[in-house]
């Protein structure tokens, strides 16, 4: 299983902010934005990461999270120069995915849930062509709308439809077969000139390969792609912290699923003590 990191496009919503710094490098309370997406990978076992980029910001990608050495991955990245469109993810990287099944995330999508580990699990092991993500919320109007059967098997996926057929609305987080960048060659630009991932999500509803996942009730997702969702995700993580926890820390997960050791850990934080977010060692043992 591969996986694609989407952190490309212009960060519009929260100008003037992405104008020195990319949206995905924003902070979420303590860590830049980038450190959740990569976490959700990292907790589905997904260990070979391509992160696409604008050229413009690729430099500072590269900066923080290197080749991956540190956490005991793999990251290479790619260049998106014009934003087209998520499923143009699937044409940057079909030399990546080479044939892979593919979890792709975007990178202002920011998921947490004592369950997420094994759903992603589970739905990996069980994908057969393509599988969506959907959690319920009050106003799926706004948000791409999932319905489906009592097997998750998928009726249909519209886009901000007037009256929605269900409240689950789709979350910046799907799994892919191998087949994913042949059918992305074949998609048209919609009237907004992106390659819009409904419509490569409808032709496996069409082969009838596409399933939902519905998130648990308790998960928390994000789509912190404005100035109020930012926010209201760093308040979140910071009462989260607060209360005693640690969440969506990359180097903890490769801690515990064994990608690094603890004397690796300890080298990488040794030279940040004064950082708060280097916190971390002391839940590792580390001094």
């Amino acid at each position: 299983m591969k996986g694609i990191i989407l952190a490309g496009g212009l960060g519009t919503r929260l100008y003037p902010a992405t104008v020195p710094v990319p949206k995905c490098l924003l902070p979420i309370y303590d860590r830049p934005m980038i450190f959740f997406p990569l976490s959700t990978l990292l907790q589905a076992g997904v260990k070979d990461i391509l992160i696409i980029t604008s050229r413009r910001d690729q430099e500072g990608f590269i900066r923080l999270l290197g080749d991956g050495t540190d956490l005991g991955i793999r990251i290479s990245y790619a260049v998106q120069d014009v934003p087209r469109g998520i499923a143009d993810a699937f044409l940057i990287g079909e030399e990546f995915i080479g044939g892979d099944d593919v979890m792709l995330i975007l990178g202002d999508n920011i998921f947490h849930s004592r369950t997420i580990e094994s759903s992603l699990k589970d739905s990996i092991v069980n994908n057969e062509g393509a599988t969506v993500f959907g959690i319920d919320v009050p106003d799926p109007e706004r948000f791409g709308v999932i319905d489906f059967d009592e097997n998750f098997n998928v009726i249909s996926i519209e886009e901000k439809p007037a009256i929605p057929k269900s409240n689950t609305a789709a979350v910046g987080l799907y799994i892919y077969d191998g087949n994913v960048s042949e059918h992305a060659k074949t998609l048209k630009p919609s009237p907004r000139g992106e390659l819009e991932i409904t419509d490569l999500n409808n032709i496996y509803l069409r082969d009838g390969k596409l399933k939902a996942r519905q998130l648990d009730g308790d998960s928390v997702w994000f789509d912190a792609g404005t100035h109020e969702s930012l926010l209201s995700a760093s308040v979140f993580v910071y009462n989260i912290e607060q209360a005693g926890g640690k969440i969506s820390c990359p180097e903890k997960i490769a801690l515990e699923k064994g990608y690094i050791t603890p004397d690796k850990l300890k080298e990488i934080v040794c030279d940040k003590k004064s950082s708060y977010y280097v916190r971390i060692r002391c839940e590792c043992g580390i001094r």
